[in-house]
């Protein structure tokens, strides 16, 4: 099979298109044979030397894929409502960029009743890591303020429009005036530019000065000690990125006094039976808003596999609004 390739450490050149045996499947997984990878900050971090691969795992990037069913272990797919021939998007641990991938059945859902394959190959990785930190560990409820940071990022739309679709009162922080009215038009009810205005404080004025019940954070660093200070009482950060480093300063009075919670997670080396959990409850609480088009695949830009360096380059520059998918 053809494959994506880290050749080194290095810029988006590194990547190259390459042969490697064709996987097969062992108990409880399925073959895949891919038509849509998507493109993830993980790759980026991955390809760059910063993200080590998790014992088992296929060295080879990427983390979602859509496409068929080709083989797989017939008892656990019959199990699982899965045949040869089924058209379905999957999260992994590595090896999505390729023509073929092994993915765990339980790590498996249907593609969406009228999505693509380019769309569906959207919506594992982001749709995982929001369901298990939003809803899971952040226990976001109905009615509550939610706040994302960085809301045109996969995980940004992604989080926009499931918060707002099972009822929370959305904010998000973009780093434009522009990106600010893409988030508002994907359902948040504000959004704020971090580059002219004090995240913070914003977030106090348009709470009534009650603060936001759950954040998700990307960033760390500089931002928790903000964050804890526009956090409502019994509020939860959870921090599932670094890209603003790892130290920070937090005002442990403020955690005291209003009974906050920081917390944080990676997906990535999750056992498979937490991520089965997730799919589990991504097919009874989300599949049938994705379905009936209240939460949609935001695609930004489709490349062939082939031009991979150019996705991740793209990934970079933090010009992209929703997702970036590969095509085989």
């Amino acid at each position: 099979m053809k494959a994506v390739e880290i050749t080194s450490p290095g810029a988006p050149e590194v990547l190259r298109l390459g042969e490697r045996p064709d996987p097969a499947p062992g108990a409880d997984e399925v073959l895949i044979r891919v038509a849509a990878s998507g493109v993830n900050r993980p790759d980026v971090l991955q390809r760059t030397g910063n993200y080590p691969v998790p014992p088992g795992a296929s060295d080879i990037p990427g983390l979602e894929v859509a496409g068929e069913i080709v083989a797989g272990d017939a008892r656990a797919m019959a199990a699982a409502g899965f045949k040869v021939g089924d058209r379905v998007c999957a999260l992994v641990a590595g090896g999505g960029y390729a023509q073929l991938c092994v993915a765990p059945v339980g790590q498996c859902l249907p593609v969406p009743k009228g999505l693509s394959d380019i769309e569906a190959a959207s919506l594992p990785e982001t749709f995982f890591t929001v369901w298990s930190n939003v809803f899971d560990r952040g226990r976001l409820q109905a009615g509550e303020w939610f706040m994302v940071q960085g809301g045109t990022s996969g995980i940004g739309v992604t989080a926009i429009q499931m918060a707002k679709a099972l009822g929370a009162k959305v904010i998000a922080t973009a780093g434009s005036d522009e990106k600010c009215q893409a988030c508002v038009k994907l359902g948040a009810d504000h959004a704020i530019n971090y580059k002219t205005q004090d995240f913070a404080e914003e977030a106090m004025k348009l709470t009534g000065d009650n603060g936001v019940d759950v954040i998700l954070d990307m960033v760390a660093g500089a931002y928790v000690a903000r964050e804890v200070k526009c956090l409502a009482e019994d509020g939860r950060l959870v921090i599932i990125a670094i890209q603003g480093g790892t130290k920070s300063e937090v005002n442990a009075g403020l955690v005291l006094r209003r009974r906050l919670t920081v917390t944080g997670s990676t997906l990535r080396p999750r056992p498979v039976a937490f991520k089965a959990a997730i799919a589990a409850n991504l097919k009874k609480n989300v599949w049938p808003l994705v379905e009936g088009r209240k939460i949609q695949p935001v695609i930004h830009s489709t490349f062939a596999a082939a031009d991979a360096p150019k996705a991740h380059a793209l990934m970079e520059s933090n010009q992209h609004v929703g997702k970036i998918v590969l095509t085989w």
